[in-house]
């Protein structure tokens, strides 16, 4: 039984006349009339009582009639559904970022417009940490991710990266501390025997080995006295005085109870964002990253 086979039932059981259902299908009445029998031999059923002053639905046919009307409207939302996720107008769009991500503009504007202009796209946001991001990715449980680092990610197999932007570096400290207080931007010299709350290696991505490295080319010392996984945890600490930290800009945003920000000036600290995602992007994600490229500021 194929499709054609319900339209020509449809048709002549609307008509109940098979010389203007064929009419209408736009075919001769003899291939229509052939068809209608195959039909009922396939399905072993009388569809139709016909003698030659009229042509009637039997009880079968009138039950067959509503449940073919259903098929074929199912089957008509199955073609849109499949054309319009093919261009990009619905399905389901799962985006990584790690915690820092929501505070950018350019990106939480892009989260928030995307939903907005396309609400038949399920859009899906989880926070979680670069490595598990390129493990999600691999594993095609996202099809995006937002990660930082000041270097290109390194990504195993076929995935990609590409510069979303980059940012310079703040100090986010205590209200009441001493250098919360100064005028000028902070330098190495000014934060070096502070006491710092940074990233854990899997929240940091790197960013921990990076200010190391840069404190120990001074020689000097990173004293970090706590490490946590996520922004909030690091800015609640730093507002009980646990220590100081060193965020991206647009953290900024974020007006944390007793937590200032203070301009850092230190060669090589600049806070980069990256887009990672899978070699070949579909409808869906070329659509979320063309609107994320318009909302660059």
């Amino acid at each position: 039984m194929e499709l054609r086979h319900l339209r020509y039932f449809l048709r002549v059981a609307e008509e109940l006349h098979f010389g203007r259902a064929a009419a209408k299908l736009g075919i001769s009445q003899p291939p229509l009339s052939q068809q209608i029998r195959a039909l009922e031999d396939e399905l072993g059923i009388e569809l139709f009582d016909r003698t030659s002053r009229r042509v009637r639905l039997t009880d079968a046919g009138a039950i067959f009639m509503v449940e073919a009307r259903r098929t074929l409207d199912q089957a008509r939302h199955a073609v849109d559904v499949a054309r319009r996720i093919q261009q990009g107008e619905e399905g389901e769009l799962a985006i990584g970022y790690v915690s820092s991500v929501p505070f950018v503009a350019q990106v939480s504007s892009t989260f928030a417009g995307f939903r907005a202009e396309h609400p038949a796209i399920h859009l899906t946001l989880k926070e979680m940490g670069r490595d598990l991001q390129i493990m999600a990715l691999r594993e095609g449980q996202l099809d995006l991710g937002f990660v930082r680092g000041a270097d290109r990610p390194i990504l195993p197999g076929a995935l990609v990266s590409s510069l979303v932007q980059e940012e310079p570096m703040l100090i986010a400290l205590h209200d009441d501390h001493p250098l919360a207080r100064e005028e000028w931007p902070l330098t190495l010299g000014d934060i070096a025997d502070q006491p710092f709350v940074m990233f854990s290696s899997e929240g940091g991505a790197g960013f921990n080995e990076q200010i190391e490295l840069i404190f120990a080319r001074e020689g000097r010392e990173l004293r970090t006295v706590q490490e946590v996984n996520g922004l909030g945890s690091m800015l609640g600490l730093v507002a009980a005085g646990l220590g100081i930290t060193i965020v991206s800009r647009s953290v900024s945003a974020l007006r944390a109870k007793g937590v200032a920000y203070r301009p850092l000036v230190m060669d090589g600290v600049i806070s980069r964002l990256w887009l990672i995602r899978g070699p070949e992007p579909t409808p869906i994600t070329r659509t979320f990253i063309r609107m994320l490229k318009d909302r660059d500021e």
